[in-house]
């Protein structure tokens, strides 16, 4: 964990807001940990960015001082993810997503936020979208960016969307253990083997990092005791399928929540879940949209477009 907290204070050096990181202890004794930029800028709705699989508060660098220039920005380790506490979730697959949602809910009222615009991107908004079924008065705009989980699994294999060569590389390897079991055993050669595997990942920090910062930020998020990870395993079916897929229960937010979903337009998730959300929210405001030359992580792909699009969202809010 040291390191994984060196790597993030090297990450979180680039901030040029103020900025506040610490532990925000919930009342069954887990932590999460929470990193808060301009948290003086207290007249708006604050913009809650909630990461995917594997992820971290480190990966929103690209974003945080752009999306906070005029709001206060929140963003966590989700529960049994990067620095936060790892504790055993429940084997079921609606258990384990209520543990994330109910974590979130209880974060936010332990740090007093009345409302937010909630973001979340691909577990992250999944699980920002169970969120919003269960708290849609604490949520001004859901913005979900390539979210995992939505469509139903196609009876027929030709309509399977191909997942990238390097998801299925680690696959092949995994089998039926947990998906970045081979990055524990990797040991020391872990920030290699995220290297190997993305080197896209330094591609799309470069402007920060010429070093393997964020190849090692990656590998430490992912080399402890894997809480969330088995969560995330249990609610899947295979990588690219939820058990319950949210497509089934978006009807289910509040008709006055409003919608945005961004995607990659190069994504290997399925962008026509964005229509088909329209489709079950006739009376709502539901938008799609894709943003050119970026693939699943669009917040690094694509930084200076995707921060644009947000803010624009953040500000149709207030």
């Amino acid at each position: 964990m040291s390191q994984l907290k060196n790597v993030e204070a090297r990450i979180l050096q680039c901030l040029q807001n103020n900025f506040l990181a610490r532990y925000v202890s919930l009342p069954n004794h887990n932590k999460i940990w929470t990193v808060t930029v301009s948290p003086e800028l207290r007249d708006r709705t604050p913009l809650v960015m909630v990461h995917g699989f594997g992820g971290g508060v480190g990966l929103w660098i690209l974003n945080m001082d752009s999306l906070s220039a005029r709001r206060t920005l929140h963003t966590f380790d989700l529960l049994g993810f990067g620095r936060s506490s790892r504790p055993a979730f429940p084997r079921d697959p609606e258990g384990a997503e209520d543990e994330f949602v109910t974590s979130i809910e209880t974060w936010r009222e332990t740090l007093g936020i009345p409302s937010m615009i909630l973001l979340g991107h691909s577990l992250g908004g999944f699980l920002a979208t169970s969120y919003s079924i269960k708290y849609p008065e604490r949520v001004k705009h859901l913005i979900l960016v390539d979210p995992w989980g939505f469509p139903l699994r196609p009876t027929d294999p030709s309509e399977i969307r191909a997942p990238p060569t390097w998801l299925k590389a680690v696959a092949s390897v995994l089998g039926r253990s947990n998906p970045l079991a081979v990055l524990r055993v990797a040991g020391p050669w872990g920030p290699g083997l995220v290297q190997r595997f993305r080197p896209d990942f330094k591609r799309k920090f470069a402007d920060f990092f010429e070093d393997d910062t964020i190849s090692e930020y990656i590998y430490h998020c992912n080399a402890q005791n894997p809480s969330g990870e088995t969560a995330f395993k249990t609610m899947m079916e295979s990588f690219g399928w939820a058990r319950r897929p949210m497509l089934e229960r978006i009807h289910l937010i509040r008709k006055d929540v409003p919608i945005t979903m961004i995607y990659g337009a190069n994504t290997w998730i399925d962008t026509s879940t964005g229509k088909k959300v329209k489709l079950q929210r006739p009376d709502s405001y539901v938008r799609d949209l894709e943003i050119e030359g970026a693939s699943h992580h669009v917040y690094a792909d694509q930084p200076h477009i995707f921060n644009a699009v947000v803010e624009e969202i953040c500000d149709s809010v207030d």
